[in-house]
């Protein structure tokens, strides 16, 4: 069976290696290219698995904004990893792809064996922080698909979420942004309409009945996302939380092999 005829969207995904599997859910402007730095490491206990997810890479841009709101995602990568007889699997989510990943266990724990979020949230708790997020993305997309993608690209390299990217070497941060240029000004912008946090579901509620084995790591020099992640684990017994130092919103760009030690001291057990 090709995997497309039971997902809603033709996923583009890379699957190598050997071992449990470790699936990969890369962040908004990214692709499955995101974890290059990190695939190595993992490649050496696990069967990995990356996918781009929705409006990235090679995956096409969701058709409408519910079959690619992060419900009918998460359905879709469920639906994959028990047809790629990958699940339960270790799932690995960075920033959206936390989220999403969050999602797929909350949704779906029948094919998650662990969890690990890397800057995750569990999206906004109330109707009106939702209401004013989905105003900003839609102003956002309207912006990305005016202004095309390189110099939408230039104003998202300057945002101050990414003043700790400064110290990667010239090729890291040049491969990152060839891979954000690589995307579409369509894909991006219907991804922040349809994944976007304002427009996902709140699981703030769900926090006290997950019982997946979960961990959070952040960077200490993101203090927003550390934050969010101690009221989560305020809430989620079963979360743990790791903060790397010297690392800011992408631990895994930043301090790969801290961060690869962190993955594999959790779900190499």
């Amino acid at each position: 069976m090709n995997p497309h005829s039971v997902t809603r969207i033709a996923y583009h995904y890379l699957d190598t290696g050997r071992g449990d599997p470790l699936v990969l859910l890369h962040g908004f402007t990214g692709s499955s290219a995101t974890w290059d730095e990190v695939v190595p490491h993992f490649m050496q206990r696990f069967r990995v698995i990356r996918i781009d997810l929705p409006g990235h890479g090679r995956t096409p841009a969701p058709v409408g904004p519910t079959r690619g709101a992060l419900p009918s995602v998460a359905a879709d990568i469920a639906a994959l990893l028990r047809h790629l007889n990958a699940a339960p699997a270790h799932l690995l989510g960075y920033s959206m792809g936390a989220r999403l990943a969050l999602g797929i266990a909350v949704l779906h724990p029948d094919v998650v064996r662990s969890l690990i979020l890397e800057s995750g949230s569990p999206g906004l708790a109330t109707e009106t922080e939702r209401a004013a997020r989905r105003a900003h993305d839609e102003a956002l997309a309207t912006r990305i698909e005016r202004l095309g993608i390189e110099a939408f690209v230039d104003e998202w390299e300057q945002l101050p979420l990414w003043a700790s990217q400064q110290q990667l070497p010239d090729y890291v941060r040049q491969r990152m942004r060839a891979e954000r240029l690589r995307n579409s000004p369509s894909g991006l912008a219907a991804s922040l309409r349809s994944m976007g946090t304002g427009a996902q579901p709140s699981f703030w509620d769900a926090l006290p009945h997950l019982t997946i084995p979960t961990l959070a790591i952040t960077g200490a020099l993101d203090e927003k996302f550390t934050a969010i992640v101690r009221q989560m684990c305020a809430r989620c017994p079963a979360m743990t939380h790791q903060i790397i130092e010297g690392a800011g919103h992408a631990p895994h760009l930043e301090r790969p092999l801290e961060f690869a030690r962190c993955v594999f001291g959790f779900a190499a057990c």
